[in-house]
């Protein structure tokens, strides 16, 4: 494996940790007061100001407007990317189980092969089908979607809306890269564009909220307690801001196929996490499904590049 690889993967690995982590983390939130829209909002609103004092210090260059086709690019990123992708999964969650949610949600991979074979004509080969295959199995069995599984019409089309949206952000990301604009670059205006939309929404200034006080970790941790504001403010630098902006540079080491695949272990790990912090049941058959995700996901991350140069071929 080359450096470059392993530079990419260990940076996937390292987003979806993160992200895992802050599912636990947002769930005091969201048990505190603070709703899902409002979350979301107070989430890229602060990841925005974050960015915006990051690049002042260590990269003005970002600040500057993209024009043309980045601008676009960034644009669309921020809508479907960021601002709309967790709308959809947020509607999702409240019609549909979680894990119904989540499994469709991380369709994303399959759709990002498809677009790599079929509009990038990239070599999508059959050991990345078999894995995302066995990927999507697993994840399946970790979730045990069969458990009260609702098909509600609306739920399962933005069920389907928040994978399109999810694999978007990774198309887009590898698009905002091959444009020439930096990582910072791309997250400062794709972040922007996502507090605008959030905030025409659930406006930030409207929240009532007392960010002093004091609440509990819950689960296993309940014990302990923090004041609001470090909850959120968690939520905005290490479940947003690291996250997303580790998964985008990756891009620059390894394609989107690969990336997607490796993002997968985001449920199997928050469903571990839900069984450590807050207590909630892992059945024989979920721990299998976990297995089965891991599986999936090495055998995906061994497809390799036809050419050392090429972002998107994967054999």
């Amino acid at each position: 494996m080359g450096s470059s690889r392993r530079i990419g993967i260990s940076l996937v690995v390292l987003g979806a940790s993160l992200f895992i982590l802050n599912s636990g983390v947002s769930r005091i939130a969201l048990r505190n007061g603070i709703d899902s829209l409002q979350l979301t909002s107070l989430r890229v609103t602060g990841t925005l100001v974050a960015l915006v004092l990051i690049a002042a210090l260590f990269q003005r260059s970002a600040l500057r407007l993209p024009r043309g086709r980045q601008l676009l690019l960034v644009s669309a990123l921020g809508l479907f990317g960021v601002a709309l992708l967790q709308f959809c999964y947020f509607v999702a969650l409240d019609r549909l189980t979680i894990s119904l949610a989540l499994l469709l949600e991380y369709q994303a991979p399959i759709l990002v092969a498809l677009w790599a074979k079929f509009v990038q004509r990239a070599q999508v080969g059959q050991r990345l089908w078999v894995g995302l295959a066995l990927a999507v199995a697993g994840l399946a069995a970790a979730t045990e979607i069969w458990k009260g599984a609702s098909f509600d019409t609306l739920g399962v089309v933005a069920g389907f809306g928040g994978a399109v949206c999810f694999a978007a952000y990774f198309l887009l990301g590898e698009a905002c890269h091959d444009a020439g604009l930096s990582s910072v670059q791309v997250m400062v205006w794709g972040f922007a564009v996502a507090t605008v939309a959030m905030n025409l929404v659930s406006p930030v200034w409207l929240i009532e909220a007392d960010y002093t006080a004091s609440v509990s970790l819950q689960g296993n941790l309940d014990h302990l307690s923090l004041p609001l504001w470090v909850v959120l403010t968690s939520v905005v630098l290490l479940g947003t801001l690291a996250p997303f902006g580790v998964e985008l540079v990756a891009l620059r080491f390894i394609p989107a196929t690969l990336v997607t695949a490796i993002a997968m272990l985001e449920p199997v790990g928050a469903a571990a996490l839900g069984w450590a912090w807050y207590a909630e049941a892992l059945s024989p058959v979920a721990v299998l499904g976990c297995f089965a995700v891991v599986a999936g996901i090495l055998l995906a991350q061994t497809a390799r590049g036809i050419h050392p140069d090429d972002p998107v071929a994967v054999t």
